[in-house]
C-alpha cells in the first residue's frame, strides 16, 4: 500500500510545477483582471444602480458575474487551445506517446491544471463581489450559488473543448479561430439566433424574448429585476450540455488517430440534444420569480418583499401617512394598503396597477431616493397617478405633470416630486402651475370629479390623466 504513496507525491509535485510554467494561470488571471476592469472601470453602467446592482443582492451579483461570460468564456475557449497547442509546439508528442504512462494521465494534469485556475478565477471575481453584498441587504440566501457553479463550469468546459481542439488541430490559428468563433456564437443567441421577435397588441412595441436554443450559451438575460432568477430546468439542461462538452474536450485531448477524434465528439453533440430536451421552450419558464425574495413582508398596511426587508422600517411611517392623506382626500375610493410591485411583466408590457393598493417599485424614479416627508409624497404620487410607461422604458411627461399637480392638490402645495431633475423643474413648473391654479379655482365637487376621473384614467392605462385633469377627456 505504501507503494502508492510516492507516486501520488509525483502527481501533486507535476500539477504544481503545471501550475507554475503553463499558460493556465495566465488564463485565470486575464479571466479574473479583465472581468473587475469591466466592472469597475464602467462605473456609471446599469450594474451599479438601483436595487439591481452587482453588489445590491445575492442574486443580481451571480447574474451580472455570469453575464460577463459574453466575453470570458471565448477567452476561456481561446487559452485552451493555446494550452492544446503546448506539445506540438515542442515537438514532444512521440516522445510522450511511447512512454508508458497512459494518455489519459497525462491530459489529467494540463487539464487539472487549467480548471483549477478557471474556477478560482471566477471564484474571486464572486467574492469581490461578495463581501459588499451585505452592506445592501440582510436578505441571505443560496439560490445564488447554481448560477455562479454553472458559470464556473462554463469556463472550464469551454477550456477543455479548447484543449482538444488545440490538439486535435495543431495550428497557430486554432486559438484565435477558436476563440472568435465561440464570441460569435455567444452573440448570435442574444441577438438573432437565439431570440425571437414579438409586439405587443397594446403598445405596438418590438421586443425580443430569448428561445431553448439560446441558453446553450453561457450568457444570461441582463438583470432588469431584482425578483427574477434563472430557472431548476435551465440549470439542470446547462449541467448536461457543459458534462458532454467537457467530456469531448478531455476524449480530444487523449484521442491519437482520426477514428477517435470523430468518436470524441458524440459527448459533446448527445449533450446538446439532452439538454436542448430539458431545457424550456417558454421564456417565461426560463427566467422565474424568485418566490421566497418575493414573499411580502409587512409592518401593517404596509409591505415590502423579503429582498428588501431591510428597507421597510424607513417605508412604513411615510407610507401610513400616505394611506391616511389619501383616504382623508378620496374617502372610500382611497388604496388601503402600500406593497412594493412584485410582479414581473415583459420587457415593453404596459403596467397593471390596483385601484386599493399603492403599488410601488423601489427603482421608480421619484422613490428610489426619497426618504420621510419625500416619501410620502412619492407615494401619494405612485397612488394618484401611477404612470403608465411601458416596462423598461424611461422618460418624462404628462403621466409626471398629473402626479404633481395631484399631490399638490391634496398637500396645498406645489412643487416638483422627488426624483425630478433639476432641468426639468422650469418646465414643470410652467406646464403645471396653470392647471393646479385652475383647479383650485373649481367647487371642491368638481375638484373631487376631476381627480377621480384622472385616477381612472391613469390606472386603466387608456388615455391622458393630464388631460382629464386639465378640463379635457381621456382619449
Amino acid at each position: 500500500m505504501n507503494a502508492r504513496v510516492p507516486r501520488l507525491d509525483v502527481d501533486f509535485r507535476v500539477l504544481r510545477t503545471e501550475l507554475r510554467r503553463s499558460v493556465a494561470p495566465w488564463a485565470g488571471g486575464v479571466v479574473l483582471t479583465s472581468a473587475l476592469a469591466f466592472l469597475y472601470l464602467l462605473g456609471n453602467a446599469s450594474w451599479w444602480n438601483g436595487t439591481t446592482a452587482w453588489t445590491a443582492q445575492w442574486t443580481s451579483l451571480a447574474m451580472w458575474t455570469r453575464s460577463l461570460l459574453f466575453y470570458l468564456w471565448p477567452l476561456a475557449v481561446g487559452f485552451g487551445a493555446l494550452q492544446g497547442l503546448r506539445d506540438h509546439r515542442s515537438k514532444m508528442i512521440e516522445l510522450l506517446t511511447s512512454t508508458p504512462r497512459p494518455a489519459r494521465h497525462r491530459a489529467a494534469v494540463p487539464a487539472g491544471a487549467t480548471a483549477i485556475t478557471l474556477t478560482s478565477a471566477f471564484a474571486l471575481l464572486v467574492l469581490v463581489g461578495g463581501v459588499q453584498v451585505p452592506a445592501h441587504t440582510d436578505y441571505l440566501h443560496f439560490g445564488w450559488l447554481p448560477i455562479s457553479l454553472i458559470g464556473a463550469l462554463f469556463l472550464v468546459a469551454g477550456a477543455l473543448l479548447g484543449m482538444g481542439a488545440g490538439r486535435a488541430l495543431p495550428s497557430a490559428l486554432t486559438p484565435p479561430l477558436l476563440a472568435v468563433g465561440a464570441f460569435v456564437f455567444t452573440a448570435l443567441m442574444h441577438m438573432s439566433l437565439g431570440r425571437t421577435s414579438t409586439i405587443d397588441p397594446a403598445t405596438g412595441f418590438d421586443s425580443t424574448q430569448p428561445k431553448r436554443v439560446s441558453l446553450l450559451s453561457p450568457e444570461v438575460e441582463e438583470v432588469h429585476n431584482v425578483l427574477v432568477t434563472v430557472s431548476t430546468p435551465v440549470h439542470v439542461g446547462q449541467t448536461i450540455w457543459l458534462l458532454g462538452m467537457a467530456v469531448t474536450g478531455f476524449a480530444l485531448l487523449v484521442a491519437a488517430t482520426p477514428r477517435t477524434r470523430l468518436l470524441a465528439l458524440t459527448p459533446v453533440v448527445a449533450g446538446a440534444v439532452l439538454a436542448l430536451l430539458v431545457l424550456p421552450s417558454d421564456p417565461r419558464r426560463m427566467y422565474v420569480v424568485d418566490r421566497a425574495a418575493a414573499e411580502s413582508v409587512c409592518d401593517g398596511p404596509v409591505c415590502v418583499a423579503r429582498a428588501h426587508q431591510d428597507r421597510l422600517a424607513g417605508l412604513a411611517a411615510p407610507g401610513k401617512e400616505a394611506l391616511r392623506l389619501l383616504h382623508g382626500a378620496l374617502g372610500d375610493r382611497a388604496p388601503v394598503a402600500v406593497r412594493e410591485n412584485t410582479a414581473v411583466l415583459p420587457y415593453g408590457s404596459t403596467p397593471r396597477w390596483s385601484r386599493t393598493t399603492v403599488l410601488f417599485g423601489f427603482d421608480d424614479a421619484v422613490v428610489a431616493d426619497a426618504k420621510g416627508e419625500e416619501l410620502t409624497r412619492a407615494l401619494l404620487a405612485k397612488g394618484l397617478a401611477p404612470d403608465c410607461t411601458p416596462v423598461g422604458w424611461s422618460g418624462f411627461g404628462s403621466a409626471d405633470y398629473a402626479q404633481t399637480v395631484a399631490v399638490a392638490w391634496i398637500l396645498g402645495e406645489l412643487r416638483p416630486l422627488p426624483g425630478t431633475s433639476a432641468s426639468m423643474r422650469r418646465e414643470v413648473e410652467a406646464e403645471t402651475r396653470p392647471v393646479w391654479k385652475k383647479l383650485k379655482a373649481l367647487p371642491w365637487s368638481e375638484q373631487l370629479a376631476r381627480i377621480n376621473a384622472m385616477r381612472a384614467t391613469a390606472l386603466s392605462c387608456e388615455g391622458d390623466p393630464f388631460e382629464v385633469l386639465s378640463g379635457g377627456t381621456a382619449r
